[in-house]
This record gives structure tokens, C-alpha cells and sequence, in this order.
């Protein structure tokens, strides 16, 4: 079994000046992202470069599901407040 810390390590290794928050039951999860490397890029586009962070555990099975919300900095300021 994962825990969402560990699911949130692994996306901060791929980006490490992101805002991550991870919630989850140790198979299923839901993260937040909030990177300055997802400007101009498609929504698409931003979940692929997630899920290429935590392809390993996927692929294992560790993790079974990954429900992701992924936001420029300057969308995350709209959603947000």
C-alpha cells in the first residue's frame, strides 16, 4: 500500500516547484498540481506529464486510480478563491 505522501513525493520529483496536494486511501487518489510548467499547455498535455511522474506505480499497480486537478498558477488563483 501507498500513502498519499508518497504519491505526492513522487510528483514533486518531477515537479519540484509545484504546489501538490494528495488525498487518498492507499489505492485510489486524488492530487492537486498547481506548476508554472503546465503554461500553454492543454489540459491533456498537463495530465500525461503527471501521470509520467507516477507511471511506475500505475504500471504496478500500486496506485489504481489517480483523479487529477492540474492548474497554472494563474487559473489556480481563479478556482481558488
Amino acid at each position: 500500500m501507498i500513502t498519499p505522501q508518497q504519491v505526492e513525493t513522487m510528483i514533486r520529483a518531477k515537479f519540484p516547484d509545484a504546489e501538490v496536494k494528495v488525498a487518498g486511501d492507499g489505492e485510489h487518489f486524488e492530487a492537486i498540481i498547481v506548476s508554472d510548467e503546465f503554461v500553454d499547455k492543454n489540459r491533456v498535455k498537463q495530465h500525461q506529464m503527471v501521470y509520467a511522474a507516477v507511471n511506475e506505480a500505475m504500471d504496478s499497480n500500486v496506485i489504481h486510480a489517480l483523479s487529477l486537478k492540474t492548474y497554472t498558477p494563474e487559473t489556480w488563483q481563479t478556482v481558488s478563491q
